[in-house]
């Protein structure tokens, strides 16, 4: 099992070889590495992600094929299911580190603020409920900083809505709270900028 520190070390050298574009041949597994995948699984850390096809994420830690059980849903929200998929892979497959990645110019966030600020607009159930869940995050902005000018809005509400998610996840599961008590899982939240490529652990990461 790998410790959260050393998963957390080995996220943000790969994603400094993708910004440094010195990264490892990993985009297709040998066939030796297919096959011991066939015997199961051993991830090294969870990432739970936005869907924003922006945002690879395999590719931005330059990582291959078993390396990250990674989670994915529009706005990086956590709903029963992505809890559940979290609980699985720090209880079942022993994943250490678990990352909320959120990510700049999040459509998911920057639509919630709009709804927000421009009531009134149709939606389906399923789009209401993950707006729903980024809702409570950026409220409070809007409370407290609704004179900022909209790119720097855009920049907090993305930050807050990782942290919010980040929250759920260390106070909303027996299971997860349990291992980070007694068993080394750390649970940290991030932020992919799709300008620079750069990951930043801001939320729960210890200092290097």
């Amino acid at each position: 099992m790998i410790s959260a520190v050393e998963a957390l070390k080995r996220l943000r050298e790969g994603n400094r070889r993708f910004i440094d574009g010195m990264q490892r041949t990993k985009a297709l597994a040998s066939q030796e590495k297919h096959n011991d995948l066939l015997k199961g699984q051993a991830p090294f850390a969870t990432i739970l992600a936005c869907s924003d096809s922006r945002v690879p994420v395999e590719h931005i830690f330059d990582q291959g094929f078993g390396d990250l059980f990674v989670i994915r849903v529009a706005g990086n929200i956590v709903a029963p299911s992505q809890a559940g998929s979290a609980e699985y892979a720090a209880k079942q497959l022993g994943t250490r580190l678990l990352v909320v990645l959120g990510h700049t110019r999040c459509g998911a966030v920057g639509a919630t603020l709009k709804s927000l600020r421009q009531p009134g607009g149709k939606l389906s159930e399923n789009l209401a409920s993950i707006m729903d869940r980024i809702r409570p995050a950026v409220e409070d902005l809007l409370k407290t900083e609704s004179e900022c000018d909209p790119d720097t809005l855009m920049r907090r509400a993305v930050r807050a809505n990782v942290r919010r998610s980040a929250h759920a996840l260390r106070n909303g599961s027996g299971i997860l709270k349990e291992l980070m008590e007694q068993d080394g899982l750390l649970v940290v939240g991030a932020e992919y900028s799709l300008e620079s490529g750069e990951v930043d652990f801001f939320d729960g990461a210890p200092t290097r």
